[in-house]
């Protein structure tokens, strides 16, 4: 039950109400109240405050991570514990989050999520005490983070696809996604995908008209993000399940460990990060035998985009990177049907090693994927993007590369780095770097780095080319 006591005001309509979360969390403790509210010094309440907005402005179409906190500055969330369960106060919150008074059901779910999440990271894994250097012990944070969200589904055969690519395509790509997302959810596939709008929201928005032909119940709508994230990239209002991970590597990881099968669609530097993140592990030798079926697709008009990908892969990674991976243009249908496929390779691979379907365990992910990356000035210079290095350890730093630009373009805190000392510099041979600088202009000049509309895309890298 909502308690509004505020009327819309001012000329971005808010509303002030205090409500009740609906499933998921029931109760707090008097410290974990205390440090959501920011009484403890911990810094969270900063935290919250932004991924509830970004909730609560879910179906915005920005990629600014300062535009929502400019737009409501005085909006305010506070988590009460009272005699009678929970309530979460919101002050000068979007009006676009109200129906009638009352707040719309699926955001009242994603930010009791926001709340949950922050929850359990600051405080179970902290008490847990995670040893950040070590690769099985980072695994197990991933996995204890899914299973407080209560997204690992035992005893469901390998159904899950993630689905990655850009929040900045065009209407073309877009369709081409919901009409995958069509031919999966009629094949009884669910959806994972990064949360946000564009390649992220067009397969499952595919999949519910899909799901819903077949009379499919309890369909699986799934959105991983992480805080530096969601701010620019806020839920699409599809996401029934919201899980926002501590960073970029573990959201990664949790991408790899819980999905069975991944479909890339055209993207700009963050999808190139997942596909690098994707391709380095299962280029790494203890990876050989494990079947990961992985799909590039797009319409026809996209057909250039996945060859400039290719083409930078081979270059950086040698030919033999090309097995990992099949292109797919033009043809949903196919691409559904290759995935079946795939996943029931999946499946018998589950069982032979005895491998849970609901998390991979089995696949071996390198330290150096695992471990947070922090896109400075000096650590984007140190970057060792030479051949004659292992695969995997050139892969792990090309993926840091293109995270150090989605940082710059995106993230608030790059975004501050770049205003204060200017674009990153990357550095390394000199045909990496020419195929990359190649790549990367192409990204500009397809409008695949911000979305359209804004000032024109001035880059936050400075590739060495010379």
């Amino acid at each position: 039950m909502n308690t509004q006591y505020a009327d819309l005001s001012g000329t971005t309509k808010t509303v002030s109400a205090r409500i009740s979360p609906i499933g998921g969390l029931d109760v707090l403790s008097r410290n974990e109240v205390a440090r959501l509210r920011g009484a403890s010094g911990s810094g969270l309440h900063a935290l919250l405050r932004r991924c509830a907005l970004a909730v609560l402005t879910s179906g915005n179409v920005s990629d600014d991570p300062r535009a929502m906190l400019e737009q409501y500055p005085d909006f305010d969330i506070q988590v009460l514990q009272q005699d009678r369960g929970m309530k979460i106060e919101l002050t000068n919150a979007p009006a676009q989050a109200f129906v009638d008074g009352q707040i719309i059901r699926g955001i009242n779910e994603l930010l009791v999520a926001v709340v949950r999440d922050i929850v359990y990271v600051s405080t179970q894994l902290e008490q847990i005490g995670f040893d950040l250097d070590a690769s099985a012990a980072l695994t197990q944070s991933v996995f204890e983070i899914l299973r407080n969200a209560r997204i690992l589904k035992p005893q469901i055969d390998p159904n899950l696809v993630v689905c990655w690519g850009g929040h900045s395509i065009s209407r073309e790509e877009y369709d081409y996604t919901k009409s995958v997302g069509y031919q999966l959810g009629l094949r009884g596939l669910d959806i994972c995908t990064g949360c946000g709008p564009g390649a992220m929201k067009g397969p499952m928005k595919g999949a519910t008209i899909s799901h819903a032909k077949q009379r499919r119940r309890h369909n699986r709508y799934i959105g991983i993000t992480e805080p530096g994230i969601i701010a620019a990239e806020s839920p699409n209002p599809i996401v029934n399940h919201l899980v926002i991970m501590p960073d970029i590597e573990k959201r990664l990881e949790a991408f790899v460990r819980l999905g069975h099968g991944i479909i890339v669609f055209p993207g700009g530097v963050g999808t190139a990060e997942e596909i690098l993140y994707l391709l380095g592990i299962l280029l790494h030798p203890d990876n050989a035998s494990t079947p990961f079926p992985l799909i590039f697709t797009g319409p026809r008009q996209s057909a250039a985009y996945f060859e400039q990908i290719d083409r930078f892969l081979r270059l950086a990674l040698g030919d033999e990177v090309a097995r990992h991976y099949q292109i797919i243009v033009d043809d949903p249908e196919v691409v559904a049907r290759t995935m079946l496929k795939g996943l029931e390779k999946v499946r018998h691979n589950r069982l032979d090693t005895r491998d849970a379907f609901f998390f991979n365990w089995a696949l071996q992910i390198p330290l150096e994927f695992q471990q947070p990356f922090r896109p400075t000035h000096e650590a984007m210079r140190a970057l060792q993007l030479h051949h004659g290095r292992p695969r995997h350890e050139l892969a792990a730093d090309l993926r840091r590369a293109f995270s150090g630009i989605v940082a710059g373009n995106v993230k608030e805190e790059g975004v501050k780095a770049i205003e204060q000392n200017g674009p990153f510099d990357i550095d390394g041979d000199r045909d990496i770097m020419q195929a990359l600088d190649k790549l990367l202009q192409a990204f500009v000049e397809q409008h695949r780095m911000k979305l359209p509309g804004g000032a024109a895309y001035v880059p936050c890298y400075r590739v060495i080319t010379g």
